[in-house]
């Protein structure tokens, strides 16, 4: 099983980053994928996440300005954000849940400068 995350970078303050994340090794039964981040010296937090089926939830520092969509088919979720502030400087990681099992990308790095 494996989460490979493209999309990280270094952007101005109130430009656009798109982080996509592909399953495989996963052939069915994913019930959640999504998005999490961790700044430094905080805990990791949700920024969005999707159920098989469901409608995306956002984290509230998030809503508004991010976007998740998910292909079931090719078993990857992306990540559309707009509006970036400092504030969403952070590692990103994509997450997928199969089961009971939860599985983690290796992180790619946002940073948005002021």
């Amino acid at each position: 099983v494996k989460l490979v995350e493209s999309g990280g970078g270094l952007v101005q303050a109130g430009g656009s980053l798109r982080l996509s994340c592909a399953a495989s090794g996963i052939f069915f039964g994913i019930n959640n994928m999504g998005w999490y981040r961790q700044a430094p010296g905080k805990q990791r937090e949700l920024v969005a996440r999707i159920t098989r089926g469901g409608s995306p939830n956002y984290g509230d520092s998030v809503k508004g300005r991010f976007t998740l969509s998910r292909d079931y088919v090719r078993n990857t979720v992306s990540l559309q954000m707009n509006e970036l502030k400092p504030e969403d400087t952070a590692v990103y990681y994509c997450n997928a849940v199969q089961n009971v099992n939860s599985y983690w990308g290796q992180g790619t790095q946002v940073t948005v400068s002021s």
